[in-house]
């Protein structure tokens, strides 16, 4: 039961559901998911936490760097068939259509001064 509440919650949230989102494509720094959302790097890296919580998400760090990726297949099938649902039910979503854009510029952008502008010490 708990994680099935962990997971609804995380998915309450339209932040936390456009970074699942965002991470279809692979990893990102969460200097990158920053730049997605517009969002303070405090009110990001709550958001990072609910979504490790529930499981949907896993972070690595590398030095300073973090980096979170959707969960796989070593996750649980709760997990899988929630990110499952969630990217079946948002694929025709014009807010998921413009982040898959603005995702494309933002990977173009330089990590380093990316993490420089919004939080020196979340990243390298």
């Amino acid at each position: 039961m708990r994680d099935f509440l962990n997971i609804t919650k995380a998915l309450a949230d339209e932040s936390r559901v456009r970074v699942l989102m965002f991470l279809r494509g692979g990893e990102l720094c969460v200097c990158q998911i920053i730049d997605m959302l517009g969002l303070a790097p405090s009110t990001v890296s709550k958001h990072m936490a609910i979504l490790v919580q529930a499981g949907l998400v896993e972070r690595r760090k590398d030095g300073k760097w973090h980096y979170y990726r959707l969960s796989g297949e070593e996750a649980s099938v709760l997990v899988q068939d929630a990110l499952k649902w969630a990217q079946t039910a948002l694929v025709k979503s014009p807010v998921i259509s413009e982040d898959a854009k603005r995702l494309k510029a933002v990977m173009k952008k330089d990590v380093k001064a990316l993490c420089t502008r919004y939080k020196p010490n979340l990243c390298g």
